[in-house]
């Protein structure tokens, strides 16, 4: 059996290689900002998670790790905000559309516009997602993201109905965002870089107290930021188009730095949750077929996901001795199951 990667929770360990990845990934990805200490905020904020029996009011934050198991080497991170908003302000722009008319003078204009808001309060996001570079291939990149599906189905008492997910808006090589040079600099007086990491520090009060309070007409805004607007990164754009293949779309809700289009979906219309189902596990020699499918087992502390070219019968499933190992699974146990990608 070829070399396979196994999607685990995150440890303290893996805060070394965490800094790496944040590093690897650049201006603009905000949620995974280049300090140590935050860093480790964070990992320790997911083991707190993962540990509590009941789904905390509040919300919590889950980060999972990608894991090749030849070498055991971390090669992704991604992860799930149970419900944003609830401690700190959770900031969109929502476009909208204001109407000036005068019958008098025959005159009838439409234009569209940028409302500071917080519509998204109280739903379920996917984030923090990144891939190595060197590992975006046999799956890799479908497994990060759609392995946070399955345990969405396993755990739905944990979230709320609406999942949202933030795309990387646009930005050149250097960090610079022809949005914030076209908007958000005129009212915070900084780098967009400099914005960004606030942000992903969450220290966000800045937003509330500097952010225009009223309706933004998108026509009078530069040529360059009005382009971009709902676009996203070019690195981004596989992400995006997974997210649209498992029901996400986009509601008109961007991000108020990069403007980055946000989508969203009803956790019950989510394809790999919706078409999820439990089979038994047989222990047995490896069968090969030709249609991948997404497969976890029901643990919460000891979540692991993984894909197979191996097909459910019958209710149950045959995985060898040592990828049963690698799912912490034993002969008997149930294990959730979805074709990887759609119309599979």
């Amino acid at each position: 059996m070829n070399d396979i990667s196994i999607i685990r929770p995150i440890r303290l360990s893996d805060l070394d290689r965490l800094c790496e990845l944040a590093m690897a990934s650049g201006p603009g990805f905000t949620s995974l900002p280049g300090n140590r200490e935050l860093l480790k905020a964070k990992i320790m904020a997911s083991e707190v998670a993962f540990s509590q029996t009941r789904a905390h009011p509040l919300g919590s934050s889950y980060l999972f790790v990608l894991q090749a198991s030849q070498d055991n080497k971390v090669i992704g991170v991604c992860g799930i905000e149970s419900a944003v908003g609830l401690r700190e302000p959770f900031y969109h722009y929502r476009l909208g559309t204001v109407v000036h008319a005068s019958r008098e003078l025959g005159v009838h204009n439409s234009f569209q516009t940028l409302y500071l808001c917080n519509d998204y309060t109280g739903c379920t996001e996917v984030c923090t997602l990144y891939l190595d570079p060197e590992y975006r291939c046999n799956n890799n990149g479908s497994l990060l993201s759609r392995c946070r599906f399955l345990f969405l189905a396993q755990f739905k008492e944990r979230f709320p109905g609406k999942v949202i997910a933030e795309m990387r808006g646009v930005s050149d090589a250097q960090g610079h965002s022809p949005f914030w040079n076209g908007l958000g600099r005129h009212f915070f007086s900084m780098e967009f870089s400099k914005a960004d990491y606030l942000t992903g520090s969450g220290n966000k009060v800045f937003i509330a107290e500097l952010m225009p309070k009223h309706s933004i007409y998108i026509h009078l805004l530069p040529k360059a930021a009005r382009q971009v607007i709902g676009e996203v990164h070019e690195q981004t754009v596989p992400a995006r188009k997974l997210l649209e293949s498992e029901g996400f779309r986009y509601e008109k809700y961007i991000d108020i730095f990069d403007a980055g289009p946000t989508l969203a979906c009803e956790l019950k219309d989510i394809r790999a949750v919706r078409k999820s189902r439990y089979v038994d596990v047989h222990i047995g020699p490896f069968q090969q077929h030709i249609t991948p499918f997404l497969i976890s087992n029901t643990s919460l502390q000891n979540f692991r996901c993984t894909v197979v070219e191996i097909a459910p019968s019958e209710g149950r499933i045959t995985l060898t001795a040592e990828l049963a190992h690698l799912l912490q699974v034993s002969e008997g146990d149930r294990v959730r199951v979805v074709p990887l990608k759609n119309g599979s």
